[in-house]
């Protein structure tokens, strides 16, 4: 006891002594309801301190930011640092249940945290309910004084965040998903910077307009703040340079087309080089699950150039088709990472743990008595990681669970390292075996030892339909050392594997009935949510959680005295 209490207290001094000695940047965030006109509609949506997006932080590498939320809203809401580390400071985090419990309605939290090894674009955004389809922003992090990118600085940065539009309350639109037991009702819009663009009735008015200057080069920070669709995006007649994914740095790769997933973000530097005119930047849907509606819509923003006539139509770009599966898996697959850029992190090469998790769309009982949803074979849609379906706890965070050595009741730490059975896992003709699709609800956590070094096949399925995942990890990059189409083959894909430079990710789109391989450190003691960040798919229960202990010289302090309580 009395050496853990040293340990504590070692810690605890290292990090005031590290706080003392950085900048604090501090913001306020209003919480509350905002009436918006979209699409010939006037709509009630819950948004921070009067717009959407919201806020953009801006903060430089080595900052402490210090966030005061204000829940003016009518709803419990707690704040999700998208890509933020957290280094010792999980209680920030912000997934509800999981590191703490709600804010509630007329109740106020601070957020502080320090963000360290860490600079590009990332951001936030609400991790409560469905409320992030309104309730996030930017946040960017620049190099730290005396330090630079590794391009050139370009003359101008601008965030582009890309999002979904409903012509309903979001939370409604959640309620009666859940209470059918069915899929929700699809957006009515896509937006950029929340406008959806002059495509959509209504909304000459509402589109995104970026003045730009003959010759000189942009930096878009581009964000896919949508629920549940990824996204494909373009620039009438311009080429991109990408030079960094999910806040890091990537060998500069040049394309005329981006995709990406909920929750992935994707610097470009673009010239201005064309003939004066306006152009649009547009983005449309990228949809792998055959034979589920969507909204096929598109939307967009108009790049100007200086001195253009205000009467010229703008240019449109060629989109890919919205199941151009080669197209986003080219992209996604020909990223690298910059090992001689700022905080590269080589591939560990000693393995500590194999795990290997399978992750689809799967069934849950209706009801009591004869009821019927609206899911397959009238029962309620459902999804799991390993065949658990995970459910968030209600009474207590697992994060205090954890520090408090309380875990009976609020979680269990027997999260499977493998399926309970192998078969032909993209295999259509399962898609509908009853005896495959009921996965139970369960809260289950996979213990890690601090510093030990995971290796995880992730392996899409092909239970209910065939689709792209997007998964998220909170607290921790990881190596994406390969990925590919079809079912891992443990003997020849491994071959495969990018041990030099693969690209860094904190989200990664696993393709389209197909699996990757990705590697990461447990250096950060807490608990850590592991999700689909399809909003529809996370009360469904595609998620997990690691539990990584406490290290010699790492130890998680107590949690800050205006927590939320349950």
């Amino acid at each position: 006891m009395a050496r853990f209490v040293a340990l504590l207290a070692c810690a605890l001094a290292l990090l005031a002594s590290s706080m003392a000695s950085a900048a604090i940047v501090e913001h306020s965030f209003h919480v509350q309801n905002l009436t918006v006109r979209r699409l010939c509609n006037e709509q009630v949506i819950t948004a921070v301190n009067g717009s959407l997006p919201g806020p953009t932080i801006r903060v430089q590498e080595g900052d402490i930011l210090v966030v005061h939320v204000f829940n003016k809203s009518p709803y419990n809401i707690t704040i999700h640092w998208h890509g933020i580390f957290q280094k010792l400071s999980g209680w920030a985090d912000g997934p509800e249940y999981v590191t703490q419990c709600p804010i509630v309605p007329g109740n106020s939290y601070t957020y502080k945290f320090k963000i360290t090894g860490q600079e590009g674009t990332l951001w936030w955004h609400a991790h409560s309910s469905w409320l992030r389809a309104t309730v996030h922003g930017a946040l960017i992090i620049h190099p730290k004084s005396g330090h630079s990118f590794s391009f050139p600085k370009p003359d101008k940065e601008v965030p582009i965040l890309l999002g979904e539009w409903w012509n309903a309350n979001i939370i409604d639109v959640e309620k009666q998903a859940i209470a059918t037991g069915g899929a929700p009702n699809n957006s009515d819009a896509y937006t950029i910077n929340g406008k959806p663009g002059d495509l959509y009735s209504c909304s000459q008015d509402s589109t995104y307009k970026l003045e730009v200057i003959q010759g000189k080069t942009y930096m878009l920070r581009i964000i896919n703040a949508a629920l549940n669709n990824q996204l494909f995006f373009k620039i009438a007649n311009h080429k991109m340079k990408v030079v960094a994914i999910d806040a890091a740095y990537t060998a500069p790769y040049v394309t005329d087309v981006i995709v990406l997933s909920p929750g992935q973000t994707t610097d470009v530097l673009f010239t201005a080089d064309q003939p004066v005119g306006s152009y649009y930047m547009a983005a449309r849907p990228y949809i792998t699950a055959q034979g589920i509606p969507f909204d096929n819509t598109t939307t967009s923003g108009i790049i100007v150039y200086q001195g253009a006539k205000s009467s010229a139509t703008p240019i449109m770009p060629a989109l890919p088709a919205f199941n151009d599966t080669p197209t986003a898996y080219k992209f996604y697959s020909n990223l690298t990472g910059s090992p001689i850029g700022p905080h590269w992190v080589p591939v560990p090469r000693q393995v500590d743990e194999h795990m290997f998790i399978t992750f689809g769309i799967n069934l849950a009982p209706c009801g009591e008595g004869s009821a019927t949803c609206s899911g397959p074979f009238g029962q309620r849609l459902s999804a799991s990681m390993n065949n658990e379906s995970f459910q968030l706890p209600s009474k207590l965070s697992m994060l205090q669970a954890f520090f408090f050595n309380n875990k009976n009741g609020v979680y269990t730490t027997d999260f499977p390292d493998n399926p309970p059975s192998v078969f032909d896992y993209t295999n259509s003709s399962n898609a509908f075996n009853q005896s495959m699709l009921f996965a139970p609800k369960s809260t289950k956590v996979r213990t890690l030892k601090f510093g030990s070094t995971v290796e995880i096949v992730l392996q899409n399925t092909a239970l209910i339909a065939t689709e792209s995942h997007p998964i998220h990890f909170h607290g921790f990059n990881f190596h994406v050392l390969a990925q590919s189409f079809g079912n891992y083959d443990s003997v020849k894909d491994p071959r495969k594997f990018n041990l030099v430079n693969p690209q860094i990710r904190n989200t990664l789109a696993v393709p389209t009935g197909g699996w990757a391989v990705i590697r990461f450190t447990a250096n950060n003691p807490g608990i850590w949510m592991v999700h689909c960040h399809l909003d529809v798919h996370l009360p469904w229960g595609l998620g997990m959680a690691f539990e990584v202990e406490n290290g010699p010289y790492s130890t998680l302090p107590p949690p800050p005295n205006d927590l939320p309580k349950c």
